[in-house]
């Protein structure tokens, strides 16, 4: 296989490929010690470093961690944008293996998350990020969710695929970071997103300019669901890191829908706000591009005082989805 955009040969990395699994954390004790169990309990070949950086909080340096043979912990202070985006691009700057695994503080990987995604990385080189399935565990139930196979960057436009989800991320460091004095392909986490709202999504439209997203069939990480009710810094962080991405990935005009996705939301968040004028300008455009965008049309009822916004979150995220 070769490299779409320069032609040189692409390999897989190996069953034994280092891999150094970033987790951004704040304030989350207990859940974080799940999560980095489970990444080094990993039945995978190779060495696994587990990188914790701790953003705006005290380094904790987790000594009550049993680790492996073959595996380390290191704990570090984001170093860079407070927030995700500055604490995935410290971990990933102080990364020592050839490979990137991204994991929420609050998620788990199965054990054979690594060795399954090295496995089809072997059958698809020339895919730029490895995906799993995932998990949602719900104050009520466990749902699977499984994304495809493969994902293409119009396939991104079109949806987020939240099926592919950030704690399930493999990538090259050398795409992220570059080699030599070369930018990486994808280049680092967006630290300029508002919130870093969506940093996840627009690291995967980056990725799939460039390449593929390959992900295994199967739900190999746990993501916990017990989120608290939006507070209004987040819906504005929502509005505006959305904002930021329409006017970044340009390509959205070509996909009405799309769009019309990615407006919807907008707009839903403005309603939950209170900003009525905004949230009536958003759905219009949302609308516009596509008559069955039901984001929009909440948005259109939520600003109309017709129907409460929190009620329909938790209605949402009882399913194991979101807005």
């Amino acid at each position: 296989m070769t490299d779409s955009e320069t032609g040189a040969a692409v390999t897989a990395p190996g069953a034994r490929s280092g891999v150094s699994v970033v987790i951004a954390t704040r304030g989350r004790p207990e859940l974080l010690r799940s999560a980095v169990r489970a990444a080094l309990a990993q039945q995978h070949d190779g060495a696994v470093e587990v990188i914790v950086v701790f953003d705006q909080t005290e380094i904790d340096e987790l000594g009550d961690v049993e680790v492996p043979v073959g595996r380390t912990v290191c704990t570090i202070a984001n170093a860079r944008t407070p927030g995700l985006a500055g604490g995935r691009n410290t971990g990933v700057a102080a990364a020592r293996h050839e490979l990137i695994a991204f994991c929420d503080d609050d998620d788990e990987w199965m054990p054979t998350r690594l060795a399954r995604q090295l496995a089809a990385w072997g059958d698809d080189p020339s895919a730029v990020v490895l995906a799993t399935g995932i998990r949602i565990r719900t104050a009520e139930s466990e749902i699977d969710r499984v994304p495809p196979q493969r994902a293409d960057f119009d396939d991104f436009l079109r949806s987020r695929i939240t099926e592919i989800h950030p704690s399930s991320f493999l990538l090259r460091r050398e795409d992220l970071v570059g080699r030599d004095d070369v930018a990486g392909r994808v280049g680092p986490v967006d630290e300029q997103l508002p919130a870093a709202y969506g940093e996840d999504y627009d690291l995967l439209l980056r990725a799939a300019r460039v390449g593929h997203v390959r992900s295994v069939p199967e739900p190999l990480v746990l993501v916990r669901w017990n989120r608290a009710s939006f507070f209004s810094e987040k819906w504005e962080g929502i509005a505006a890191g959305l904002t930021y991405l329409l006017r970044k990935h340009p390509e959205f005009a070509r996909d009405p829908r799309g769009s019309a996705r990615v407006e919807g939301q907008i707009a839903f968040a403005h309603a939950a706000l209170g900003e009525r004028p905004e949230a009536r300008a958003w759905a219009r455009r949302a609308i516009r591009h596509d008559r069955r965008q039901l984001r929009a049309w909440a948005a259109m009822l939520i600003a109309l005082r017709l129907l409460p916004a929190g009620a329909l979150v938790r209605a949402v995220n009882r399913r194991g989805r979101g807005l």
